[in-house]
């Protein structure tokens, strides 16, 4: 998702999340670790870390955190960028389809169970038809399965017309297609203060967002533009910024170690001090390794035997009080295996008393 540069990188409350903490893949968790657990946020730590078979964890631990964990009073919504481009020939294989009904049904049920309310599904417009065709299928199902979903729209590369034009001929597309009255799936849309939310990842930066913006004001349902947290000169047009995988400002380590405190934490402040009016999109990730992209730049975050998915969570609350938390807190990402990202299918695993290598 990040192509050649980095991409740096409403609805009930989220439910509280019913699972236990087992082992990340083999290590076995300390008692410091349960404890935190009680959080709703550990909680979906929780999850990430698959069981393990050696039997360190207490066989009744699930059910334990079920009945006795905690439910915040106000908390973010947990919302995780989902990749529809599996199965197009451009893209690795990762052994499915993002065409395949049964998938998408298969991976709502997982995001449910890990506290996950909704996907924010990248999206071209009339550019990409498989993913189009993709972005058709979740919405639809995502109404089936009383799931969220809302459209993260990827600016075209070209000069400043063009991807105007682009942006504009992409939006009417979207805002007729998808959010319509009679669109398929419609009412699973992702609102904020009833407004649609759309999440825009720039690319080439060469779109005149306050054009954009004149136009969609003129909606029946005008939406909420969310943008990347890098600088535009078209700031004004934003209704929030969230934040995108950064390692920091000394950039990337060989070893992946730098996981982006520094970045998140300035954004949390930059949002309080020089944005209070905007939504804060908070940024949560496992870790980064684009070796197998075709654009990879050997660039890595090391998922720190599962440190750093635990970090980007829970820093928000440094910032932010209880009684006022953030709104959403983005997940990046889903399944982007590609850039290493994916929460799909857990943690790499990382073996007691072992380094994790660049990446894991």
């Amino acid at each position: 998702m990040l192509k050649p540069r980095l991409r740096l990188l409403a609805a009930p409350l989220v439910t509280p999340l019913i699972a236990g903490f087992a082992t990340t893949q083999g290590v076995c968790v300390d008692s410091k670790i349960r404890t935190l657990m009680m959080n709703r946020y550990w909680m979906i730590l929780a999850l990430v870390f698959p069981l393990a078979s050696q039997g360190c964890a207490h066989p009744s631990l699930r059910q334990e955190l079920r009945q006795g964990a905690p439910t915040a009073v106000a908390s973010p919504r947990v919302l995780a960028v989902y990749e529809p481009w599996f199965g197009h020939p451009r893209h690795i294989a990762v052994g499915y389809s993002s065409q395949d009904p049964a998938v998408i049904r298969k991976q709502i049920d997982q995001a449910k169970a890990l506290g996950i309310s909704g996907f924010v599904v990248d999206w071209y417009g009339d550019r990409e038809p498989f993913i189009d065709r993709s972005y058709a299928l979740m919405q639809t199902i995502a109404a089936e399965k009383n799931f969220q979903v809302a459209m993260m729209y990827d600016e075209t590369e070209d000069e400043e017309a063009e991807a105007t034009d682009d942006a504009f001929a992409a939006f009417n597309k979207f805002n007729e297609t998808y959010l319509s009255p009679n669109a398929p799936g419609h009412q699973t849309y992702l609102t904020y203060n009833d407004h649609p939310v759309i999440f825009i990842f720039p690319k080439g930066g060469h779109t005149n967002w306050s054009r954009v913006r004149a136009s969609t004001d003129k909606w029946a349902h005008p939406p909420l533009l969310i943008y990347e947290d890098r600088s535009s000169p078209f700031a004004s047009a934003f209704d929030g910024f969230y934040a995108w995988i950064n390692p920091g400002k000394e950039g990337w380590a060989a070893d992946g170690s730098r996981w982006g405190e520094d970045y998140l934490g300035d954004f949390y402040r930059k949002m309080q001090s020089k944005y209070p009016d905007k939504i804060a999109v908070g940024g949560v990730w496992t870790g980064f390794d684009d070796s197998k992209a075709s654009w990879g730049l050997n660039r890595h975050i090391s998922q720190r035997c599962g440190e750093t998915f635990a970090d980007t969570m829970k820093l928000w609350r440094q910032y932010y009080p209880a009684d006022r938390p953030l709104p959403f807190l983005l997940v990046e990402t889903w399944n982007d295996y590609e850039e290493g990202t994916a929460v799909e299918r857990g943690l790499a695993k990382c073996q007691s008393g072992s380094q994790p290598r660049p990446g894991q």
